[in-house]
């Protein structure tokens, strides 16, 4: 039995289109074509559910962050020969979001972009929506505790860094580390964050800062020791394509707890 297009699924399960009636016919007898419609429909629903939400808080930093990893995964896949993530060489400019007009009745093939859009809102819908259950929009239930801090460090400047930047360094019980920084210099590149064994000066990189004030949470690889990388350090970054660490530290400070 040839199952219906994927595209086509989502085409109809976002009402942009009816069933031919072979197509009806052929999802009231398929059971896999039948199943997948309802998932794509109920994705389609929480979408709509969440129009009516107002002063809705903005999903949590590391929600994003796992959203965009998976794109960049994805993108990189079939290129990847390094243990790391190649970095761009040049900064990519955000792609200009698609308007796609409603046209009842018409049945055609998606392109390329617009399933990735569908899966994509698909995947910030499912983040808003479990944002809004976490944090007890438009309901009574009790939000969950904030994991313990185990440990934390005062981030001071470092090195010629104006003496304005600062920031706070915490480690979660959740094996997390949550960063919060202000005033760091502007600098052509990114920032990056890594976790310092000091007597040796081996090195992890946890992760990127999108800006240069504000909050970011970062996973902990499993991999470290936290009682032997024990520095944290935010440095500026190019866009080289190399992942060992610049030389340029921004701020740095000593984990305790």
């Amino acid at each position: 039995m040839q199952h219906l297009d994927h595209d086509r699924l989502v085409f109809l399960a976002l009402g942009e289109s009816e069933a031919a009636d072979g197509e009806a016919t052929h999802l009231d007898t398929c059971d896999h074509c039948r199943e997948e419609m309802e998932t794509l429909q109920h994705v389609a629903g929480l979408g709509a559910g969440t129009q009516g939400l107002a002063d809705l808080p903005d999903p949590p930093e590391h929600i994003w962050q796992g959203i965009m990893a998976e794109i960049r995964a994805a993108e990189e896949l079939p290129a990847l020969t390094e243990r790391r993530l190649p970095r761009p060489a040049d900064p990519v400019e955000p792609a200009a979001v698609p308007v796609v007009t409603r046209r009842p009745r018409r049945s055609r093939r998606w392109p390329g972009w617009a399933t990735t859009a569908v899966t994509a809102t698909a995947a910030a819908v499912i983040g808003v929506a479990g944002t809004a259950a976490v944090l007890g929009v438009g309901g009574g239930e009790q939000t969950d505790p904030e994991p313990p801090v185990v440990a934390s460090a005062p981030l001071a400047a470092f090195g010629s860094t104006p003496k304005d930047a600062s920031g706070d360094a915490r480690v979660l019980g959740d094996h997390r580390l949550h960063l919060h920084v202000t005033n760091l210099p502007t600098v052509p590149g990114y920032y990056e964050v890594w976790l310092i064994d000091p007597n040796t000066m081996e090195m992890f990189s946890v992760g990127t800062l999108s800006n240069g004030s504000g909050d970011a949470l970062l996973p902990i690889p499993p991999n470290v020791d936290l009682r032997t990388y024990t520095v944290v350090d935010i440095s500026a970054e190019q866009y080289d394509n190399k992942p060992d660490h610049s030389g340029d530290s921004l701020l740095r400070g000593t984990l305790t707890g």
